[in-house]
């Protein structure tokens, strides 16, 4: 690959936050990393792919790629965009985030024509990080902190507020919301351990059969679906890593064979794990 048009994300040496809208390249391939990256759009005709989908963006809208998701830049014209990339623990280690990660995932872009109002707020958001970082602030890094988690808990409201307005989440939301918001937080803890649907269904206060069956009203998918999913952005995780082996992945993720981490692997990026670990940038 050519070395100009490499990828790198370099944070701060005090820092896990990058901003820059110079000096980017036109076309990028196929590639993850595991920071969020946040793309305000500066100029028509900006063409980006995300997993399998193919945007076209306009001014204003902002792009969402979040941590591991496989993107493309297709054609951006030259200082179309302005990115912010910020590392993937701002979203790790906070369980409100983890426990609506799945409909964030499945949010990608900000169209400034149909949600102006979202839109202009993040966009102003990016822009105020970008001054604060060329500032000499004391509280810089604290300041721009601060403006990412504004960004995501605006961004979580949204995504959440649309799917009850069309009534995905069913009746008695709030109450039925607290029950799957403890179990994602109590998978996401124990997913690399050998859980099952019984012990999850019996630490939140409810018997197995009714939590598969909230369970699957809430997140549109299996209480196994959900682990294996959770265990695959582990896996992605540990394959940063070069030390280890994609088996030792496998197991420390929480699969019990090589073989089914594979399959569901698979099933679910589209890639092997040696593929996919050889897509990272």
């Amino acid at each position: 690959m050519d070395k100009k048009s490499e990828e790198k994300i370099i944070f701060d040496a005090s820092s896990s936050i990058s901003v820059r809208n110079d000096a980017t390249p036109e076309t990028y391939p196929l590639h993850w990393h595991d920071a969020a990256e946040f793309t305000l759009i500066l100029k028509n005709g900006c063409r980006y792919r995300v997993n399998d989908t193919l945007f076209e963006l306009s001014k204003g809208d902002v792009l969402l790629i979040w941590p591991q998701q496989l993107h493309e830049t297709v054609k951006i014209p030259r200082g179309g965009a302005t990115f912010l990339q910020f590392s993937g623990n701002f979203l790790e280690n906070n369980l409100d985030l983890i426990s609506v990660s799945g409909f964030l995932h499945a949010f990608n872009v900000i169209s400034h024509k149909e949600e102006p109002e979202l839109a202009e707020y993040i966009s102003e958001r990016i822009t105020e990080i970008q001054e604060i970082h060329s500032s000499s602030d004391l509280f810089a890094e604290t300041k721009s902190k601060l403006c990412i988690y504004d960004m995501l808990l605006k961004i979580g409201e949204h995504v959440m507020s649309k799917r009850k307005n069309t009534g995905d989440t069913g009746p008695n939301t709030n109450a039925g919301w607290g029950y799957i918001r403890a179990a994602c937080n109590y998978i996401a803890e124990n997913a690399s351990d050998d859980i099952t649907q019984t012990e999850v269904a019996s630490h939140v206060g409810l018997s197995s059969f009714y939590f598969s069956k909230l369970f699957g009203q809430y997140m549109h998918m299996s209480f196994p679906a959900y682990l294996a999913d959770i265990r695959v952005k582990n896996a992605v995780t540990l394959l940063l890593d070069k030390n280890l082996s994609v088996t030792e992945c496998a197991f420390q993720s929480g699969f019990q064979s090589t073989t089914t981490f594979n399959k569901v692997f698979r099933e679910i990026t589209g890639y092997s794990p040696r593929d996919y670990r050889k897509l990272y940038r």
